[in-house]
């Protein structure tokens, strides 16, 4: 819009915060909406910042984002799909496409990436969202990155860029190098996870970083070298209205539930494991039940048919939202036995329906879970035998389930919710365009502005390669 245009044409009328509503392009490699931290923060925070007033037009690719809709959300959320090849989808993960499934040298990129063990997504769709926004320039007032990092979001993308990492990437390749039992394991790890050094150099160069904790601000600078004035913690939460105690809904003695999506150290699944198998000495109708895919081999398989827990352990993947709320009031436990999480979602979501939580230290769980005793129990990761007197000590005692049940909701409710995630997005987006050197266009803020360029070295060509790509190829 000209600077002519915003003062004869109609204004829009003012957002949540009395200022004009923003036009903001909201990027997600991975848009899953139901398991995995960013594909549901991509479906609440753009529900949120639509209801403060603002236009959100979601770019993603597969799984493709489901948006939420209703009255108080109206036309303002619209999604853009950007595909990928999906060469991870199911039932057919790591599959060759076909000849005529090849549109560009992305797409070749893509395979070529895959077919030599690495993970190709976070490059790949930062160059298919450049070559998008640059052809809608002047579309968007700011274009908030989901941590894609990739090579061809430096430069100029056509308006401010925002970025949240919920953490580094670098701590998952960590536990994973750690965890490895050979060489060809150790290998197939760094292959995989090769695109952290992408990510590693873009971050550095990025303006305004928000992330989702103190703890996972103070990774991002010892692992990803950003400035630390660069980085600002907007905490995110949970939906507060779906996840709420609902009396009506039993609770099934024994039962403990856990979020665990993938199988991989970070999580901590194979203690919790563990400690089932202890409790069960104590509580024999202890089980668990796991929201996410049964694991076919691996340290969870084995340790399920070690302990012989077959029946005491269900796992549950693709359930509607209603059926994730009741599950977690009906049970008399909620656990997080992370090793390491950047905020922990699981872990808002079971205190804001008033489910008694068994929580790790590791990581950002503590800034989200609150002290120990007063609204969790909280353990040391990695610690089996922690894990199973936590279990015991609440499955036993209907009372400190009850009280801590109480005041995790009320943890929650005062710091932890979406409503303030999305002000405080819209703080920073707003810090972002006024950044902006006044030159002779009108932008959102009421303001005549243009961008400051700030040339990246060296900068990605749109007809080729990126000249460092090949470090994550």
């Amino acid at each position: 819009m000209t600077a002519e245009a915003s003062q004869t044409g109609p204004r829009p009328e003012p957002a949540a915060d009395g200022l004009p509503p923003l036009r903001i392009a909201l990027l997600t490699y991975k848009g899953n909406p139901f398991c995995g931290g960013q594909g549901v923060y991509v479906r609440h925070l753009s529900r949120e910042l639509a209801r403060l007033g603002h236009r959100v037009e979601v770019i993603g690719a597969q799984p493709y984002p489901v948006l939420d809709d209703g009255p108080l959300v109206g036309d303002r959320l619209l999604l853009t799909e950007l595909p990928s090849l999906d060469l991870y989808r199911q039932p057919d993960p790591f599959r060759t496409p076909k000849r005529g499934e090849y549109r560009d040298w992305v797409d070749a990129l893509e395979v070529g990436t895959m077919w030599t063990g690495g993970f190709p997504e976070p490059l790949t769709f930062s160059l298919r969202a450049r070559r998008h926004l640059r052809a809608r320039r002047g579309d968007f007032d700011v274009v908030h990155d989901n941590q894609t990092l990739g090579y061809g979001l430096l430069g100029d993308v056509g308006a401010p860029l925002v970025t949240t990492i919920h953490h580094p990437i670098t701590v998952d390749r960590q536990l994973e190098l750690d965890a490895a039992d050979s060489r060809k394991r150790r290998y197939s790890v760094r292959r995989w996870y090769a695109f952290t050094r992408m990510q590693k150099r873009v971050a550095r160069r990025l303006p305004s970083v928000l992330t989702v904790s103190g703890t996972s601000r103070q990774e991002i600078v010892d692992h990803l070298g950003v400035r630390e004035s660069r980085i600002h913690v907007v905490h995110i939460g949970a939906d507060t209205e779906l996840f709420s105690p609902d009396p009506s809904v039993p609770r099934v003695p024994g039962r403990i539930v856990t979020t665990s999506s993938a199988d991989v150290p970070l999580k901590g699944l194979v203690f919790l494991v563990e400690a089932l198998a202890k409790a069960r000495t104590e509580h024999p109708r202890a089980h668990l039940v796991v929201v996410g895919k049964r694991p076919a081999e691996g340290p969870v398989a084995q340790a399920i048919e070690r302990y012989g827990l077959e029946g005491a352990v269900e796992f549950v993947k693709g359930i509607s939202d209603a059926e994730l709320v009741n599950l977690v009031r009906s049970a008399e436990v909620a656990c997080v036995p992370s090793l390491y999480e950047g905020f922990s979602l699981p872990a808002a979501e079971a205190m804001a329906a008033g489910t008694a939580l068994l929580a790790t230290t590791g990581g950002a769980v503590p800034e989200v879970a609150g002290p120990d005793g007063e609204t969790c129990l909280a353990v040391p990761p990695g610690d089996a035998d922690a894990l199973a007197a936590g279990l015991n000590r609440l499955l036993g005692d209907r009372e400190l389930r009850a009280r801590l049940g109480a005041a995790g909701r009320e943890r929650v409710l005062k710091h932890f919710t979406w409503a303030r995630a999305a002000e405080g997005t819209v703080a920073r987006y707003r810090e972002a365009i006024d950044r902006r050197t006044p030159a002779t266009t009108a932008t959102a803020t009421g303001t005549t502005t243009t961008p400051r360029i700030v040339p990246a070295t060296p900068t990605p060509s749109d007809t080729g390669v990126y000249p460092e790509s090949r470090a994550s190829c």
